[in-house]
């Protein structure tokens, strides 16, 4: 199989392509490689609707062709040598995706086949020692103990993963049921051979000896945070008799509101505080009492995760924003403003040291913290301390002045004019740039690059004003609404988990500052520790769900305005009306064609916009859209996006978050786009 590569393709394609070959595995884009033997962070993954171009750092074209017989490690390899991108393979086992990091050095097909493969093995040799048994009356305790090897074989031949304990003791269970049922058929068989043996059974230990638990919490977590709740069960089943469950689950939050009301989710689950806007909205959440532990935790922290009816519906336990790191040879003295960094940047550069002052690893969450210093914001908050979806500060006059600010700085060559993750990151830890805002999760990288660095808060607009303010994110738990075990669910939170061993435990697993009063002050680590401090004056995450509506159009506003396409202000005030319209619903009904051809062929802002009004088709009153467009000669792609957004959205195969649709012009064309909802199919006519 061959995969080509284009910075053009969608990264959902390339996925697509591959999991027609291997159904039960997936490939995933991120930022930046792992170490060997380590695994991703997923917060570097790349989201499906991303280009490859603004995934890697070689911009060559070509294909990678894929064989069975190919080891993970080669895959990956070939990946980023040849075109500059960092991929990782999973593996689906049970509900939960499990990369193969620890078998990168197994073939694609190994990873494909080896469980079916030891299963059918496993069932031979039990067929093979039934037989035996039969003619010559083997004892069974010889099979009993073969499916004991085989069964520590087929263990050994997969990766480890806390979610497959339970099922440990499921299998232990079944040789003594098997030994009750076999042992009197032996005796029927040979009644004078050993009459003796006929008590056996009895020496089997009863079930009775071992209380069957009161009560099972199921727990859904990522594969960092399972492995150190795993360690708790045995100590909660001890103290109250109720199995604890942990599962590794992949897409926590989207399968969670599928599953939570049908009565098939889990009693507990790990994830963000932003998460519960929606999830309150939908009655998926209870309430959470920490009674007096409520006292050890981080004020911010707490109140990310408190709603507007004055409830706490999740218990943190780390935090994670950006903070503002230097080249520790570079810079011995941080300054206090924005144009205090630029100045030493141009320094620098005049000396020959550096390439830039800053690079921006994004233009949204990234770049936040420039933008707050000058006044901007997204929303604002209502007299109540809740925000007002209704108040929007992404066209007001700090906004505009961040901006300003910004785009004079890459006329000026202080500032490059891509805004990659990957690119800024790079340029810093070669030392081409002094500073950089950038989270914990880039940690690993940045230690392992060898730049000498530390990490500070960040600077003012002005000197003695207000330093600029990053997004905070909370991690924590909730419990599930629909769950019959609530109290007992919070009883392991505030027991078992709250507690200084575990909450440090999750820190350190994490990389993250621990929202632990205790943990914290405790910390270490000097790198999580500033990171604390530069989160002092964070703006938590918006957990309205009107926030879904902001990041496409900011993004877009934000490009348009850096590159000098326009003005800042007219940039952001189209944003604002663009996002005030999807908060409305004012798009509801717009079926339009994203993709790499608007700016081109729509005179859209920026490409991939599902709400560029010059991309959108015009209704025919019988169940299809259509729109004619000139388009210049050119290889593109686009998908089919309604209602403005990309929650409801198309691919070539008329399926959801479906691949992209491919349009190649030899020539200026003339093309006609055809919609048709009832198979949700376009049709195209190039004249």
């Amino acid at each position: 199989m061959k995969i080509t590569i284009s910075d053009k393709r969608k990264v959902q394609s390339i996925q697509d392509d591959f999991a027609e070959m291997f159904p039960y595995l997936k490939i995933e884009f991120f930022s930046t490689p792992h170490k060997v033997g380590a695994p991703s962070p997923k917060k570097l993954i790349r989201h499906p609707a991303a280009t490859i171009g603004e995934c890697r750092s070689k911009h060559n074209s070509g294909s990678i062709t894929i064989t069975p017989d190919m080891t993970v490690a080669e895959l990956e390899q070939q990946f980023n040598e040849v075109y500059g991108l960092s991929v990782q393979i999973f593996r689906h086992s049970g509900k939960a995706w499990l990369e193969t990091t620890v078998t990168d050095k197994w073939t694609l097909e190994k990873h494909y086949l080896l469980p079916g493969l030891l299963f059918a093995i496993l069932g031979f040799m039990l067929w093979r020692f039934a037989e035996l048994h039969a003619w010559y009356g083997i004892a069974l305790v010889g099979i009993f103990s073969l499916l004991i090897i085989a069964s520590m074989v087929l263990a050994a031949c997969q990766p480890a993963a806390p979610t497959e304990e339970p099922a440990a003791t499921e299998a232990m269970e079944e040789p003594t049921e098997v030994m009750v049922e076999e042992e009197p058929t032996a005796v029927a068989e040979e009644p004078t051979a050993e009459p003796t043996e006929e008590p056996a059974p009895t020496d089997v230990p009863a079930p009775t000896d071992v209380p069957a638990p009161d009560a099972t919490i199921r727990i859904w977590a990522d594969d960092t945070r399972a492995a150190v709740l795993v360690e708790l069960a045995d100590e909660f089943l001890a103290t109250y008799n109720v199995e604890v469950v942990v599962e590794e689950v992949s897409g926590i939050r989207d399968q969670f509101i599928i599953a939570a009301p049908a009565g098939e989710g889990p009693d507990i689950i790990v994830g963000a505080h932003d998460w519960i806007g929606s999830l309150i909205a939908s009655g998926l959440l209870a309430p959470i009492d920490l009674g007096e532990k409520a006292a050890d935790f981080t004020d911010l922290s707490l109140q990310g995760f408190t709603y507007t009816d004055g409830q706490l519906y999740g218990m943190p336990y780390a935090t994670e924003n950006l903070g503002f790191f230097y080249n520790t040879d570079l810079v011995t003295e941080v300054p206090t403003t924005w144009d205090g960094v630029m100045a030493l940047g141009q320094q620098l550069k005049d000396e020959g040291k550096v390439q830039y002052a800053m690079a921006l690893a994004g233009t949204t969450y990234d770049a936040l913290p420039v933008q707050t210093a000058f006044g901007g914001y997204v929303f604002g908050l209502n007299e109540d301390g809740t925000w007002n979806a209704n108040d929007i500060g992404l066209a007001g006059e700090g906004e505009v002045a961040a901006l300003s600010f910004l785009r004079a700085q890459i006329e000026a060559g202080l500032i490059p004019d891509s805004y990659d993750w990957d690119t800024a990151h790079t340029l810093f830890e070669t030392g081409q740039i002094p500073f950089l805002m950038a989270g914990p999760w880039a940690l690993d990288r940045i230690r392992a690059s060898g730049v000498p660095y530390a990490v500070t808060s960040f600077p003012a607009a002005t000197e003695g004003g207000a330093a600029g303010s990053p997004f905070m994110g909370v991690q924590g738990f909730m419990v599930n609404a629909f769950s019959e075990n609530v109290l007992l669910a919070q009883a392991f939170l505030t027991e078992f988990v709250a507690t200084t061993d575990v909450m440090s435990q999750l820190q350190v697993t994490g990389n993250r500052p621990s929202a632990f009063v205790p943990v914290l002050e405790a910390t270490e680590d000097a790198d999580l520790a500033a990171m604390d401090i530069a989160g002092a004056n964070a703006t938590l995450m918006p957990y309205i769900p009107e926030m879904g509506s902001v990041w496409g159009a900011w993004n877009s506003g934000v490009t348009i305005a850096l590159s000098g396409e326009q003005t800042p202000d007219v940039a952001m005030g189209d944003t604002v009306t663009q996002i005030s319209d999807l908060i409305l619903g004012a798009l509801a009904g717009m079926v339009n064609i994203p993709g790499s051809w608007q700016v081109a062929g729509a005179a859209c802002g920026s490409d991939w916009d599902p709400a560029c009004a010059t991309s959108a088709l015009t209704d025919n009153g019988d169940g299809t859209f259509s729109g004619t467009f000139n388009i210049p000669a050119g290889e593109y792609e686009y998908k089919v996006a309604l209602d403005g957004s990309w929650a409801v959205n198309f691919g070539s195969d008329g399926a959801q978050d479906g691949p992209n649709y491919a349009l190649s012009l030899a020539a200026d064309s003339v093309v006609t786009f055809l919609f048709d909802s009832s198979t949700n199919l376009v049709t195209v006519t190039i004249e």
